[in-house]
């Protein structure tokens, strides 16, 4: 298996105010503010877990290991501004590539949700108004990821995890 890797996810939340009442509902991807693009990220730290993939069949396998970015407590980007420089494989999500990666992109993701025609989940900080929601209802890595630094990659396989 080959490695892949994620977006790094969005630095805290935009300020409220910058924000169109319910934007997602009402507004296409394409047409959000980058205020509110990046509000769409829950902060989960999800589409920052290293992935496997499988050569032969293009299987994609989720791991626990994380990018060497990613902040396991808080689940945000450790450098969110300057992430592609030590980072060059992480994925910037735009609306304009969002088409080529919603299908590597973990479930409960936002974009990725909002691209297939769902509504945003329940825990969402977007809807409940409290950043630390996702982590609440345990749908973020806090706490169990392991970082890319502390590992071989020849390890990952050992990190593979069955359901995200």
């Amino acid at each position: 298996m080959k490695p892949r890797s994620g977006s790094a996810s969005a630095p805290e939340e935009m300020p409220v105010a910058e924000l169109r009442p319910r934007f997602w509902e009402r507004h296409r991807l394409s047409d959000l503010t980058h205020g509110e693009w990046e509000a769409l990220c829950d902060g989960c730290g999800r589409c920052c877990l290293n992935k496997l993939e499988d050569e032969d069949s293009g299987a994609l396998a989720f791991t626990r290991v994380s990018c060497r970015l990613l902040d396991g407590e808080s689940c945000r980007c450790s450098n969110y501004p300057d992430r592609k420089r030590y980072v060059p494989e992480c994925v910037v999500l735009t609306p304009a590539n969002l088409a080529q990666h919603a299908y590597w992109m973990p479930s409960n993701c936002a974009y990725r949700l909002l691209y297939e025609g769902h509504e945003l989940p329940q825990w969402h900080p977007l809807i409940t108004g409290r950043a630390d929601s996702t982590h609440e209802a345990g749908f973020s890595v806090q706490g169990w990821c392991v970082s890319e630094a502390s590992l071989s990659e020849e390890d990952w396989e050992d990190y593979i995890i069955e359901d995200l």
